[in-house]
């Protein structure tokens, strides 16, 4: 979902960060993130404020943010935003009802806080969410303000077998199973179908289309959208938008994308697989309640991790995938990588207004 591709490249991006400059911290720039990732803590604000802005900062494909909140009595809705859809690498809306599945965990952990159980069901396109007394708090809950999909290379360490169980164990969600790979046969044969994915989509001028026009190369573009890619939050250059668009159009190739998949699976502790029970949206949206809760654990393990859903967004890779792991007809549906990083940028949110159902 949140997982994008680097832009840049190589001697390339070395010449242009050395002209440009990394300008992302510029105080404009960090204030916005401290304003969206400066969570209130319990009391700070009504209780639907709390609920809401925790929502807003879980994982979603493309930084679209493709969610709409509808606060009601007993409870809160999120619908899907079909402005906000991704429909070449997403068509059949698999990644929008993952997004909303991962902003479903986030409320329902800040309801935790709060003391109330949430119950989460899908009702046709509507995600309802009916809270009532009785919720406990998740220790997953305090890593909400530090989550990030970190899009480096990673430092190469392997994650201990304790490590290993006790994401098996937080991804855990009905509907769905999460698989950790970190042998070297799978991972191989993983790899391959992941940097094949990458190529393909690399050599798609529609998919490039749909990518370049959520990317975000300014500071000042990512600060007036609230939305999409931002370059400093891969690691990449900040530059003027026009430059970056040629420089994308330039270094975006198969080549390039295929090579970077393979480095930076080389460099992770492992791979997880979170497999949908069923192919419908109701356990989409499980799934990206397991991711969530996967990116949560990693943080708190101090563990990073980045969505590289390549293989599951190419159909014909996706029943590879499914048949290397012998899953039957259940859906392999979010693919993530893990291991040790320095952290990146966070990436921004819209207020809340703009993301409140009319």
């Amino acid at each position: 979902m949140a997982s994008r591709r680097t832009v840049i490249a190589g001697a390339a991006a070395a010449g242009v960060a050395g002209t440009i400059g990394y300008v992302a911290t510029r105080p404009s720039h960090t204030d916005a993130v401290a304003r969206v990732w400066s969570l209130p803590a319990p009391g700070a604000v009504p209780d639907t404020e709390f609920l809401l802005r925790h929502a807003a900062v879980a994982a979603n494909s493309h930084n679209t943010q493709p969610w709409l909140f509808r606060p009601r009595e007993g409870g809160i809705d999120i619908l899907p935003d079909r402005t906000r859809t991704t429909p070449v690498v997403d068509p059949d809306d698999h990644h929008l009802f993952a997004s909303l599945g991962c902003a479903a965990e986030n409320l329902a952990l800040a309801a935790g806080v709060l003391g109330l159980a949430a119950a989460v069901a899908l009702e046709g396109d509507t995600l309802r969410i009916d809270l009532a007394p009785g919720g406990t708090a998740d220790p997953l809950f305090a890593a909400i303000p530090q989550r990030q999909s970190t899009r480096s290379d990673y430092d190469g360490s392997p994650a201990s077998p304790e490590d290993i169980a006790t994401l098996q164990a937080a991804a855990a969600m009905p509907g769905t199973e999460t698989l950790l790979v970190t042998d070297a046969p799978r991972l191989a044969a993983i790899t391959g179908l992941l940097a094949s994915g990458a190529g393909q989509q690399a050599a798609d001028p529609a998919f490039t289309a749909e990518l370049a026009h959520w990317l975000r190369f300014s500071a000042a573009r990512a600060i007036a959208t609230g939305d999409g890619l931002f370059s400093a939050c891969s690691g990449n250059p900040v530059m003027p938008e026009w430059l970056g668009g040629l420089m994308f159009r330039r270094f975006f190739t198969e080549t390039a994308e295929v090579e970077k998949m393979r480095r930076q699976i080389a460099s992770s502790a492992g791979l997880a697989v979170i497999v949908a029970n069923r192919n419908d949206p109701a356990h989409w949206m499980a799934a990206g309640r397991a991711s969530q809760r996967f990116g949560l654990q990693a943080t708190a393990l101090g563990l990073r991790y980045a969505y590289v859903n390549q293989t599951v967004e190419v159909p014909a890779l996706r029943r590879e995938l499914s048949a290397l792991l012998a899953l039957g007809d259940r859906r392999p549906s979010l693919v993530l990588r893990f291991g040790r990083a320095a952290a990146l940028p966070q990436s921004l949110r819209r207020p809340l207004a703009d993301v409140m159902a009319v």
